[in-house]
């Protein structure tokens, strides 16, 4: 099991991987915030504000429930890459962004983010299925939260394999750390694992069974 995470051990003790795949995350999640606002033609400030809800609000809620210092106030690099995103997103035509740039983005987001915070979990010592729980929260959160404060539909309407592409991301993960595997291999197996899914559901518009009448 990955080291608990306190005071005297810092983050990269979770493995360079895992540090590489949560500002991956940050930045990806940070670009489809300013994307959503640079569409409804919203001011720089807007932009700013969705790139950071969308980057930092799965993890926030992860960290207030695992028990860890909520990490963007500790440590202002968050908030300045996406902030950073933001300022050069922004301004862009639009055209500069193909329709699905939005679903990519978020795709690749979403499997760097269920495995940095499955293993952000397991660091403090959470058992492997909900540490996987919180990667999950970690990934989807923050885009939800998004789509809500932009009045926009949420992907879990469109019936599309979202929170299972960050259920798979996460579990193969915590999975393959339980089994032994090194943390950057295995680290690398669940966001590619996760990404491999949801690219799939956005190509070929894949679906989970729903409930007919």
């Amino acid at each position: 099991m990955l080291p608990p995470l306190t005071p005297e051990l810092p983050l990269h003790a979770l493995g360079e991987v895992l540090r590489a795949l949560n500002l991956l995350g940050l930045a990806l999640f940070a670009v489809s915030g300013a994307l959503v606002a640079a569409r409804q033609r919203l001011d720089i400030v807007a932009a700013c504000f969705f790139a950071i809800l969308a980057a930092t609000g799965g993890g926030t809620l992860r960290d207030l429930l695992i028990g860890a210092p909520v990490f963007w106030m500790h440590d202002p690099l968050p908030l300045v890459i996406c902030l950073g995103v933001a300022v050069v997103v922004w301004p862009m035509p639009l055209r500069w962004w193909p329709t699905a740039a939005l679903d990519w983005f978020d795709a690749a987001g979403l499997a760097a983010y269920s495995v940095y915070g499955t293993g952000k979990a397991l660091g403090y010592g959470i058992p492997p299925l909900p540490a996987a729980a919180m990667g999950v929260v970690t990934a989807c959160a923050g885009g939800i939260l998004r789509d809500v404060v932009a009045h926009v539909p949420s992907i879990l309407l469109r019936n599309e394999l979202y929170i299972t592409a960050a259920m798979l991301a996460a579990g193969t993960f915590a999975g393959l750390v339980s089994l032994g595997v090194p943390t950057g291999m295995a680290s690398c197996l669940g966001a590619a694992a996760g990404f491999a899914l949801r690219g799939a559901a956005i190509r070929w518009k894949l679906t989970l069974p729903f409930r007919r009448e």
